[in-house]
């Protein structure tokens, strides 16, 4: 007998081994305990510190409760780390990127790049209107690039910087830029997600964006409001006079406006439709050559050598990209003269791993299926169906840790849905991103909340309430699904 025969002969006999369906209770176990392990931990045992490591051993105890479930199932092992390696797949992108910003941080910050956006942020930036112009400065950014992340990455690095030195609170500034950037990200052709959800949900790309500015115009045009109402209403006394940081930093760098250049050739790049990867590595090299040109006096300080050669200038950018660098400066001013390097980006790398295990593992056993299902059989109302929509998106940002599995999950499980009640496409794209693609931020452990953290350097929960529009949007598209207002409908087919 062929080989052939005798495989197609074993898959006769084989025991097939069918799974029963989880139950709600039993998809929500390794949640609850997932939930119950990180609040313990940020809100009595550590704190901010819980990033450092407890809450990535938080999510790979979640795993283990989620997996035990699953072999009570009868789920095999094998299947649930297909699931894990999929999902580490799906991230090693952004890991890479989290690397690279790092290393492009303390290039940036040795050259000059970031101190020089804070000098001449500092003398056109007026406390009052400062966190308004954040928004609108990284919403411009974003829509340009398609890219919330690299706008964070690159002019949300130097407002947090400008922002810092105005006194303002670190919270409030990222907050202003994750709204900006989020709003762009959602509105931008460019986008990945802009481009996931109409395709998940049947429709058009260009009418998806038509339809969803019914529900961002005015979520932003709040958001904005708010920030002029901060702005107006907060305490500046004492921080409108930055002669000394100014000074401080005039004193340390030699300030050029051809340092600019760099970051100018990075937005370039990403609107030219270079990968962000590639992007980020020509800005980081770039920052190391300027660095060499415009600051000699830093590098021969941080190689510890009294000459500029190539060994000096060899071991100072590779130590900046690599490692943490501080430069010296008063105490009350050290965080603006520090960079990370790409070491400081391993907690972060470490908790998005964790939670894609985390999420691969929930749903290798069935468990998202399973919570989206029970959302869906909720929704008896054109308004159940969207709160639904809703409910599902937050849900999946919580427990698969990725806005990607946030669109794509209910996208495909809502599009019939959506479907039987004669509800156009457009409804199910525009509440996807509402819910899924922006919420993510707000996640500590979601790819998007452990990134933006690392990267601008401010825990979620500082900036959670600030990031006024993207918890906003899921609110305003309930709203708009309450009051009926834009819900299209399907076209009705002509009668014969």
């Amino acid at each position: 007998m062929s080989e052939k025969k005798q495989k197609a002969k074993y898959r006769q006999n084989e025991k097939v081994i069918e799974n029963r369906e989880l139950n709600i209770w039993e998809a929500l176990i390794p949640i609850v305990v997932l939930v119950g392990l990180l609040a313990y931990n940020v809100l009595v045992a550590f704190g901010d510190a819980s990033i450092e490591g407890p809450n990535q051993f938080a999510l790979l105890l979640g795993a283990a409760v989620a997996a035990i479930v699953g072999f009570f199932n009868k789920t095999s092992f094998k299947t649930m780390m297909q699931e894990v390696a999929e999902n580490l797949r799906s991230t090693t992108g952004a890991l890479l990127i989290l690397l690279m910003v790092g290393a492009l941080a303390g290039t940036w910050l040795i050259s000059g790049i970031i101190p020089a956006m804070i000098y001449y942020g500092l003398q056109i930036l007026n406390p009052t209107i400062f966190l308004a112009a954040c928004v609108i400065i990284c919403a411009i950014i974003s829509i340009a690039t398609g890219s919330s992340w690299t706008t964070a990455a690159t002019v949300g690095i130097a407002l947090i910087g400008i922002g810092g030195a105005m006194d303002i609170s670190l919270g409030m500034t990222a907050g202003a830029v994750l709204s900006g950037a989020y709003f762009g990200d959602k509105m931008s052709p460019l986008s990945d997600t802009t481009n996931l959800a109409p395709a998940m949900a049947g429709g058009d790309l260009f009418s998806h964006i038509r339809y969803m500015a019914w529900t961002t115009i005015p979520t932003v045009t709040i958001t904005l409001i708010a920030f002029l109402i901060i702005g107006f209403t907060q305490n500046t006394a004492g921080t409108t006079d930055h002669s000394e940081i100014s000074n401080l930093i005039a004193s340390k760098f030699n300030l050029s406006g051809w340092v600019f250049l760099v970051p100018l050739a990075v937005i370039f790049l990403i609107v030219k439709k270079v990968q962000p990867l590639v992007a980020l590595l020509i800005g980081t090299l770039l920052g190391g050559v300027f660095a060499v040109i415009f600051q000699p006096e830093i590098i021969k300080a941080l190689a510890d050598s009294e000459t500029l050669d190539f060994k000096s200038a060899y071991q100072a950018i590779m130590n900046s990209i690599t490692i943490e660098t501080q430069l010296e400066a008063p105490e009350q001013y050290k965080k603006l003269f520090k960079a990370k390097g790409m070491s400081g980006m391993l907690d972060t790398i470490w908790l998005i791993v964790c939670a894609m295990v985390f999420g691969g593992i929930m749903d290798g056993i069935g468990a998202l299926q399973r919570i989206t299902k029970s959302l869906l059989s909720m929704a008896k109302t054109t308004f159940g169906l969207f709160a639904s929509t809703v409910g599902s998106c937050l849900a999946l940002n919580v427990t698969a840790s990725d806005q990607y599995l946030a669109l794509v999950v209910p996208g495909k499980m809502f599009s019939k849905a959506y479907k039987e009640r004669g509800l156009a496409p457009e409804n199910l794209s525009r509440t996807l991103e509402d819910s899924g693609t922006v919420t993510s931020v707000l996640v500590p452990w979601n790819t998007c909340g452990a990134y933006h953290s690392g990267v601008l350097g401010v825990s979620v929960g500082e900036y959670f309430f600030y990031a006024i529009f993207n918890w906003l949007s899921p609110f305003m598209t309930l709203l708009f699904a309450a009051l009926q207002i834009k819900i299209k409908q399907l076209a009705k087919p002509a009668a014969v």
